[in-house]
């Protein structure tokens, strides 16, 4: 029992939170004025859902579980009607009418606000007398489950009767009349309101994954389907304790019918809310991801990286070797002219702190020499272990090779290339 209370009022805190929470989006949104019907019969749905849920914790916390069914005639008949045992019947019994009438009428109020709400949904479309026939169809379901539970049993007084034994149907714990009513009118009910906004989702021209995802969270009366079907099998197989055991069912099954009915208004308030916090989460995994795949390397100032990309897909077979790493760096290295006072000339290169003769003959006209700059550049072409998945492009290896072999000398001790090339202009 500790547990079902436990349970049971949990359950409602959250409901209560779920509609407090539609309520404060509706409010944000449209202010006090811009409420609807469907937002005031969601109130009334939290009062009766509060109802409820008191006398079913009233069943089993003050009258033990106990009503007018589950009795042999010998045991009716030798019940003292001035007995505690009597009395925690009698009163079971009425509390079981009383939580039949709330069940039900919370039932169809948070129909008649879904009702409601898609006649804001579709106003416009061509779907409102689908809609005010569904408001007919509740309307004319919620009176008859009443009277199925308020007529089966005539007088009224015969539904906590406990000597002679009055029936089947006047025992509201386990009343087939009232089980069976209401289990088909619930189901029958549900399926037409889910069969207003499924088809109108279907037919838009929102993405698959969307519609998907709107349909399912406008298919929540199956679960309450499910759960009322599963009350009405316990309370039929174990007359005995089935009707203690339906009592929880029909908290949970309020409950979730309080929560699939109320999710479509704040669903798209819980998706701003928790984007933030998704996106974060979804940006780090991909950094990490990005992190975990680069290659960390040293580079000189000045110098770039040609990563291993094939921006030609198709193009060839990948190269097991990775790019080299190409460092480029000016000289501060110059040329300059030697004339010899003849006519000619020698053009010499300082390379590495020492003169290096360039090229000579040439005819001058000028004694005045030039200075310019020189630049060199230097490739480095660094292997290192290969991973697996380290596969460079096999025609961007090839073609650095082909410029590294037509420009550069390899040392095969240090493995890397040096190229010094100079440029000189007289002005």
């Amino acid at each position: 029992m500790n547990a079902f209370v436990t349970e049971a009022f949990s359950l409602l805190g959250v409901g209560l939170a779920v509609i407090g929470l539609r309520l404060y989006v509706r409010v944000t949104l449209s202010g006090f004025k811009g409420l609807h019907a469907d937002d005031y019969l969601m109130v009334l749905a939290a009062v009766a859902y509060s109802v409820e849920t008191y006398l079913a914790y009233s069943v089993g916390t003050f009258w033990k579980g106990l009503a007018n069914n589950g009795m042999t005639d010998e045991e009716r008949r030798l019940l003292d009607p001035e007995s505690d045992e009597y009395r925690l019947r009698v009163n079971g019994s009425m509390t079981q009418v009383a939580g039949w009438c709330t069940y039900t009428f919370l039932l169809w109020t948070i129909k008649a606000a879904m009702c409601a709400f898609y006649l804001r949904l579709t106003e416009g479309v061509g779907y409102r007398k689908r809609i005010h026939a569904g408001f007919g169809l509740i309307g004319a379901t919620w009176i008859a489950v009443l009277l199925s539970i308020l007529l089966g049993c005539r007088p009224l007084s015969k539904n906590w009767q406990i000597y002679p034994d009055p029936g089947n149907f006047c025992q509201p714990a386990i009343s087939r009349i009232d089980i069976f009513v209401t289990v088909v009118l619930n189901v029958l009910t549900d399926l037409y309101l889910m069969s207003i906004p499924i088809p109108l989702l279907w037919q838009s021209s929102l993405r698959p994954l969307k519609k998907a995802g709107l349909i399912v969270l406008f298919s929540g009366g199956i679960f309450v389907m499910v759960a009322g079907i599963l009350r009405c099998v316990l309370i039929i197989t174990d007359p005995v304790n089935g009707a203690q055991q339906a009592g929880s069912w029909a908290v949970r099954e309020t409950f979730v019918a309080v929560v699939t009915s109320n999710l479509p208004m704040i669903s798209p308030f819980l998706a701003r809310l928790f984007r933030p916090i998704i996106g974060s989460l979804r940006s780090l995994s991909l950094s990490s991801s990005k992190m975990s795949k680069t290659t960390r390397s040293d580079k000189k100032p000045g110098a770039f990286r040609l990563e291993d990309k094939n921006p030609r897909r198709g193009m060839g077979p990948r190269s097991v070797n990775p790019l080299p790493d190409f460092s480029v760096n000016g000289s501060e290295e110059h040329i300059y002219i030697r004339d010899d006072g003849k006519g000619a000339h020698t053009r010499y290169g300082k390379t590495a702190g020492h003169d290096t003769e360039l090229e000579s003959g040439y005819p001058t006209h000028t004694r005045s020499g030039v200075i310019v700059k020189q630049t060199s550049v230097e490739v480095t072409a660094s292997r290192g272990s290969i991973d697996a998945e380290d596969i460079g492009d096999y025609y961007l290896v090839k073609q650095s090779n082909r410029e590294a072999d037509r420009f550069a000398g390899r040392t095969s001790d240090r493995k890397q290339q040096r190229l010094n090339f100079g440029i000189g202009r007289a002005l």
